[in-house]
């Protein structure tokens, strides 16, 4: 399964509908999701579906929150079943599209930043920005298999999320989990993870045919519902500088963040890099090569897809966007 590719275009809806879908077919939903490969280019030739997510603020006429909304109110695979639910049922799903948002909490992405918290001196204030439910503020609550033969379990034994992961060249392995001794994120629209409709939402968000990501979630999800980590509502460049003033100064403050600045604006981005870069502590980002031009040039060497890691605005490692593969890039100054 090719992984995704993070087009800023297309979730900010800069573009024509036409456009953003048929760039989702073809950029992003290819070679990941059958399904979502055919509806999005069906809908970017289909007038009367064009018309209706016209009339959606931008924003939201990405079709990742299209999609699921369909989904929540009966969509099933073919794009007949897509458009018949969309046309019958568009008041509701409208309604859903604007309540809602895109939250994709993979809990895997732990594993590609784990070796890069486990540098750090130890004990660590986690912050993440753009957190959903939280899940990804759990890394020491999950055990990890790496392709060298590296295990490891939280504290508390074998986790029932266990995480795959594979090590490219220039990247070693955790010896041990992170101590992680205050965790908070922040979030547009918060998940609660104790809220059954929140939480069914995360699940429709992931795409069909990904049914392994499907049962990591709901597995994850139980762990914050045992401890749920603290999640404020808020815009990350607002709330960021007073939740940073809150880390206990005896631990390493962290801010880290994962497929989220491809949603702000270009001035929106490069505020939060210039704010993230004046706090104390480490910043570390994981995002597509070309969201934060203010990093070094990305190598040409970089597969299609990845992310991109970066650790205080340095460039270390390509990463797949769910967490699978992560592979060091030579360190730039």
């Amino acid at each position: 399964m090719a992984p995704a590719v993070m087009d800023t275009a297309i979730h900010r809806g800069e573009l024509p509908p036409s456009e953003v879908y048929r760039r989702f077919a073809r950029i992003e939903a290819h070679g990941s999701s059958e399904v979502y490969e055919d509806w999005a280019e069906n809908v970017a030739e289909d007038p009367e579906v064009l018309e209706l997510v016209a009339g959606l603020p931008r924003p939201k006429r990405q079709p990742n929150l299209v999609f699921a909304a369909a989904r929540l109110h009966g969509a099933e695979g073919t794009y007949a079943s897509f458009r018949s639910t969309l046309l019958d049922r568009w008041d509701v799903i409208r309604e859903t599209i604007l309540a809602r948002s895109t939250q994709t909490n993979e809990a895997a992405r732990c594993a590609v930043l784990l070796p890069f918290l486990a540098e750090l001196p130890q004990p660590l204030a986690l912050i993440e920005v753009g957190t959903a439910a939280g899940l990804c503020l759990l890394p020491d609550r999950y055990s990890y298999r790496y392709s060298d033969g590296t295990r490891l379990d939280s504290a508390g034994g074998p986790s029932e999320v266990v995480i795959d992961c594979r090590l490219g060249p220039g990247i070693e392995p955790p010896q041990v989990l992170p101590e992680v001794v205050w965790r908070t994120g922040i979030d547009l629209s918060p998940v609660d993870v104790a809220n059954a409709e929140d939480c069914t939402w995360l699940e429709t968000l992931i795409w069909p045919g990904h049914e392994g990501r499907r049962d990591r979630l709901r597995s994850a999800l139980a762990i914050a519902r045992r401890e749920p980590p603290r999640v404020i509502a808020g815009d990350l460049n607002e709330a960021l500088p007073a939740l940073a003033a809150e880390a206990p100064a005896d631990a390493t403050m962290v801010v880290f963040h994962t497929a989220v600045l491809a949603y702000l604006d270009e001035a929106a981005r490069g505020g939060f890099a210039d704010l993230v870069s004046g706090l104390p502590g480490h910043w570390i980002s994981n995002e597509g090569p070309g969201v934060l031009p203010q990093l070094r040039p990305v190598p040409e060497s970089v597969p299609r897809g990845e992310f991109v890691i970066a650790v205080d605005g340095i460039l270390r490692a390509t990463a797949d966007p769910h967490g699978r593969p992560v592979t060091g890039l030579e360190l730039r100054t």
